[in-house]
């Protein structure tokens, strides 16, 4: 996951004559050195099954309902006996481990001589090495008179034994049983095996809890550790700080689903698990002591994100406030947090720490509330109780607010304002959209209020795993960077999604339980992290290639359902014909044989839902191509309404969504009024204007070039990122720095639509030596660094 060495060609003199000068003498604009870090969220199996070590899954029997409807307490497990009718599994919950974790199985062999296993398969298998050693642990008691003893195996997928151990005599109270498997060839998919035999006189009885299995391999060798393959790749993007534990998952679904890191601490069974936003389960073994370790072993910096005070506003019946009179003690929980991480040993929370094995202080500096929240009042009244406690306690941290799921609308708008008038530090802003909005924004943050509060880009991404995706993200990044004075800290999101088991795409790294898929984007994220500075320098690009997206051609109309059968009649375009069109399960999607050359146009039709739940879209403009238009209805779960601009296959909002619920058997009017081929498009819903977008001409920067310093060093990085298609012939000029005639370059180049998820990338950065005494060429598709020593 390095940086190969090659070589590349310089001088062609067929190439496109561009002009970069850096003056690398200016003063230069400041930048944080904090700027580039990492945001984890467990999303896509990023935790258990991810990048938390542990290989067996439910290892505490507290899969439930609550996690997926079909989930039960025996999920993960299956029962096998020997004879077929000589034993049981049942589960209770009377004198638990831990009160937290109240399940755990029950072994029964009723016939002399009999056996009853239980047999956990992992997540999607547990993958062991030849000659690896695997930390099994279990609580186990005795429920009999006779003596009970336990046998653990891993077998492979023919019941063929890899590893055993036994624990010949099992005590009558609840006991850690620990002891290490060597493992005698590799398997992808083994099974752990957990046996109780019967005496030969008289059946036994035996209680298991919290079944665990961990490599010894872990990352940094620590007990309950992370997967160290994972672990190496996140430390190997030289983030400056860590986001956790969300995004939503903070806030959870539901005050009860909300994410309280005292519950994330201490010995395992005592720590509450809980059902994840994303549809399955915490167990909570990366809890807020191993995030504080993490980032310490990594060199980056803590910056936890904890709800302020209320609950995701995807939550049914819209979100939720912690109620008034718990306000005090949720507030206290916050200014506990600041101890646990920074307190001395002699405070009740640094106490805590060092109990834990950490008296030194973790050295917090950063402290986020809220995430993606409705601006509403009771969000106001809850964030700024929050925010005045720990200000006036903590004025050395660092705090930051929200502004919502979008880089404009409400949310956005109102959140801004409120941070301003609190005068918070940083404002945490995401972008989920597409390459063509990226490459129209690189100069987003140029406008900035200098004087109010500064900006965290909390979650970015451009919405796939191309080239030119990378490429984009690159562009902006640089954008970002040039602006440092203002955007101070930035993360992409999500980091990790495990193969067959993701809820987001695209993500930075994905991941089986045998290999780590670093993408493109994650090259590109570090590139820029192993390339800083602490001020931006002054640059002048001429001469650089120029982008013009091709116009829409013939506008025409199709419908689509995912997920539902619709009936659309009616349809008429710019007065035509009456068509009619059905969409279902089989059919989910259907093109008018209706079309217009015409710059102006309207669109009127009917639709019908009579089954689903995911809703259904119109797309309209040059549908056949891969940039159009769509009117989506009931999107995120039947909850929005939303206009998207479809660029280069990438979905995009238009405009902020709407709420908005389809309602099955009601017919819906639909108008769409397009002027000037989308400059101006008017939605109508049954007569009632929803969508006014006006929409200028914007320019797609696809050539950009940047340059920092680093001062403790002298050296200067200029990054050019070049998403045409065409090589370019550059004249670099670096004024205020004498006697640097050669410089190390580092290129990514692919075509622009290689790359896409769940598959490794198709290129890696290559380093190379250049003389800047003769021009530079720049690829296709390309994000390059050269970097000037002092």
């Amino acid at each position: 996951m390095g940086i190969e060495t090659g070589s590349a060609t310089e001088g062609d003199s067929s190439l496109t004559p561009t002009s970069i000068v850096v003056d690398a003498g200016a003063p230069g604009r400041p930048i944080s050195r904090d700027l580039w870090g990492i945001f984890f969220e467990d999303i896509n199996y990023s935790a258990d099954g991810g990048l938390y070590g542990e290989l067996v899954q439910n290892r505490s029997f507290d899969y439930s309902a609550r996690d997926r409807p079909e989930w039960h307490a025996l999920t993960g497990w299956s029962v096998r006996a020997e004879p077929a009718d000589s034993g049981e599994v049942t589960l209770r919950t009377e004198d638990p481990v831990a009160p937290q974790s109240p399940h755990y199985a029950v072994l029964r062999t009723s016939v002399p001589a009999g056996s009853v296993a239980l047999v956990n398969e992992g997540f999607d298998g547990i993958n062991v090495a030849e000659g690896g050693s695997y930390r099994f642990s279990v609580y186990a008691r005795s429920f009999s008179d006779a003596p009970a003893a336990l046998r653990v195996e891993l077998a492979d997928e023919d019941g063929e034994l890899i590893a055993d151990l036994g624990f010949p005599s099992v005590s009558g109270q609840w006991e850690s049983y620990e002891g290490v498997l060597t493992v005698d060839r590799s398997c992808g998919a083994a099974r752990l095996v957990l046996t109780v035999d019967a005496s030969a006189e008289v059946g036994v009885e035996v209680g298991v809890d919290f079944v665990s299995l961990f490599p010894t391999d872990t990352f940094a060798g620590e007990r309950n550790g992370l997967r160290r393959d994972l672990a190496e790749a996140i430390a190997e993007l030289k983030p400056r700080f860590v986001r956790f534990p969300g995004g939503c998952v903070a806030h959870g679904l539901g005050l009860q689903n909300m994410y309280r890191w005292k519950d994330t601490i201490g010995e395992l069974p005592s720590r509450r698990q809980n059902f994840n936003i994303w549809g399955y389960h915490q167990s909570m073994g990366i809890g807020y002591f191993e995030y504080f370790r993490f980032c310490e072993r990594i060199g980056a910096k803590p910056l936890p994100v904890l709800a302020a005070g209320v609950c995701c506003q995807n939550t049914e019946g819209g979100p939720q406030a912690i109620p008034d009179d718990e306000m005090d003690d949720y507030v206290q929980e916050v200014l506990d947090l600041v101890e646990f991480a920074n307190g001395p040993v002699d405070s009740l929370w640094g106490a805590r720490r060092a109990e834990l094995g950490h008296p030194e202080p973790f050295g917090l500096e950063y402290l986020a509330i809220g995430n993606e929240d409705k601006v509403n009042a009771v969000f106001r009244n809850r964030f700024e109780r929050i925010y005045q406690a720990v200000r006036g306690k903590h004025p050395e941290l660092t705090l930051i607010g929200t502004a919502g799921p979008s880089p404009f609308g409400d949310d956005y708008e109102q959140g801004w304002s409120f941070a301003r008038d609190l005068a918070v530090d940083l404002v945490d802003e995401h972008s989920y959209k597409s390459p063509k909005w990226f490459f129209e924004n690189l100069d987003r943050f140029d406008a900035y209020d200098r004087g109010g509060p500064g900006v965290y880009l909390g979650e970015y991404g451009s919405k796939g795993n191309t080239m030119l995706n990378a490429l984009a993200e690159a562009a902006y990044m640089m954008g970002m960077e040039r602006n440092g004075d203002i955007v101070r800290l930035a993360s992409y999101a999500p980091l990790l999604a495990k193969v067959d088991r993701t809820q987001w795409v695209p993500d930075l790294i994905y991941f089986d339980n045998e290999r780590v898929l670093p993408s493109l984007n994650y090259y590109v994220q570090q590139m820029h992290a192993t390339a800083v500075g602490d001020h931006s320098l002054p640059v002048t690009v001429t001469g650089g290639p120029q982008f013009t997206r091709p116009p829409q051609r013939e506008a025409s109309v199709s419908v689509r359902a995912a997920d539902a059968d619709v009936a659309f009649t009616g349809l008429r375009l710019n007065g035509s014909e009456p068509l009619s069109a059905a969409v279902d399960a089989e059919t989910t999607s259907f093109r008018f044989p209706v079309g217009t050359e015409d710059e102006d146009y309207t669109i009127t039709l009917q639709a019908c839902q009579t089954r689903g739940d995911e809703g259904f879209a119109v797309a309209f403009g040059d549908v056949d191509g891969p940039d159009h238009f769509e009117w989506s209805f009931g999107t995120w779960k039947n909850r929005f309404l939303s206009l998207y601009y479809r660029a280069d296959g990438d979905l995009d909002e238009a405009v902020e969504p709407i709420p908005f619920s389809v309602e099955t058997d009601r017919l819906y009017d639909l108008e769409i009024r397009v002027l000037g081929r989308g400059r101006r498009i008017t939605c109508l819903l049954d007569g009632v204007v929803v969508h006014d977008v006006t929409s200028p001409d914007p320019i797609e920067e696809r050539f950009s070039a940047t340059a920092v310093r680093d001062s403790d060093t002298g050296t200067v990085h200029v990054k050019i990122v070049n998403a045409t298609d065409r090589a370019v012939r550059t004249s670099l000029a670096i004024t205020g720095v004498t006697g640097a005639t050669g410089a190390s370059r580092t290129t990514l180049t692919a075509p622009p639509g290689a790359g896409a998820a769940f598959e490794p990338a198709p290129a890696v950065p290559v380093g190379s030596r250049c003389d800047l005494s003769e021009p530079v060429s720049v690829e296709p598709y390309s994000f390059t660094i050269l970097s000037l020593p002092a």
